[in-house]
């Protein structure tokens, strides 16, 4: 792996001067590969496929004769790109367009794509919708059980898959399970990530006490959104054997982003569209 492009190496935790003329070097990718190795993943069998889903809140330009539009954007990354990119550096580089004149938001769209596919190395889809055209939003709850109501004791705060279980002897076809207590900590610099993560499966039943008390193990432990999401979908996978499993979650913005991840066995399942109402 490039060493200049491990986590520590990335503008966060750093104070930062921001660009406000177009300058996509600030982009800064990170190798996915170390992670999916610490899980024993092979980039040519992964046992999932999805995409990471960006929502950018902070997008502003000029047009040719120098007013200012401002938009919202959606970014979907590939899971199988080689690359993330860090969530700082992304904003850095949208920030860049603040004081770039640019012809229309279909330019903007273009240049966004291009770049992220680029840093990504898969094909990134942009959408970029100026607040003219009164774009909307689909505010919700996910459909399915949520787990939190459980009155459990709580001991281990860092991820432990052993607690994970099945009843082979029930099975389930298509349940939704969702919690909303999942937090995390951001890999550098340790600030919390909030999330709500959603399990849809078939297959024996999964211990809903446990599954609670692994995603809560999660509450002290340093990693990516992305990478969260691919170890729960990994030792969900390992551990109690679904036929079919699809995770997600969607984390609260931070700094005009939020990361909603998405990693599934069945191809035909996909994430809702419903916004978490704390996004």
């Amino acid at each position: 792996m490039n060493e200049t492009r491990v986590p520590e190496n990335s503008p966060l935790g750093r104070a930062t001067d921001y660009c406000s003329e177009y300058a996509p070097h600030l982009l800064f990718p990170i190798p996915r590969q170390q992670k999916r190795d610490e899980l024993g993943l092979q980039p040519d069998s992964l046992p999932f496929m999805g995409e990471d889903l960006w929502n950018a809140y902070e997008l502003s330009w000029l047009n040719p004769r120098g007013k200012p539009v401002v938009a919202i954007g959606e970014f979907r990354v590939p899971a199988h790109s080689p690359r993330l990119i860090e969530s700082k550096s992304l904003k850095l580089y949208l920030n860049s367009f603040n004081q770039t004149r640019m012809d229309n938001a279909e330019a903007v769209s273009a240049t966004i794509a291009r770049d992220l596919s680029g840093a990504a190395g898969g094909s990134v889809q942009v959408l970029i919708t100026p607040l003219e055209r009164k774009p909307r939003r689909a505010m919700g709850y996910v459909q399915g059980v949520c787990l939190d109501g459980q009155d459990i004791e709580v001991t281990q705060y860092s991820p432990q898959p052993d607690l994970l279980r099945a009843d082979a002897a029930r099975e389930v076809r298509d349940e939704w399970l969702f919690s909303h207590l999942l937090k995390s900590n951001c890999l550098v610099t340790g600030q919390p990530d909030w999330g709500t993560v959603v399990i849809r499966y078939s297959g024996a039943a999964l211990d809903r006490e446990a599954l609670l008390r692994y995603i809560i193990s999660f509450r002290e432990h340093n990693e990516f959104h992305e990478q969260c999401v691919e170890r729960i979908f990994t030792d969900i996978l390992r551990q109690c054997a679904p036929r079919e499993l699809a995770v997600w979650a969607r984390y609260t913005r931070r700094g005009g982003l939020d990361i909603n991840p998405f990693r599934s066995n069945r191809a035909d399942w996909t994430a809702d569209t419903l916004f978490e109402v704390r996004q």
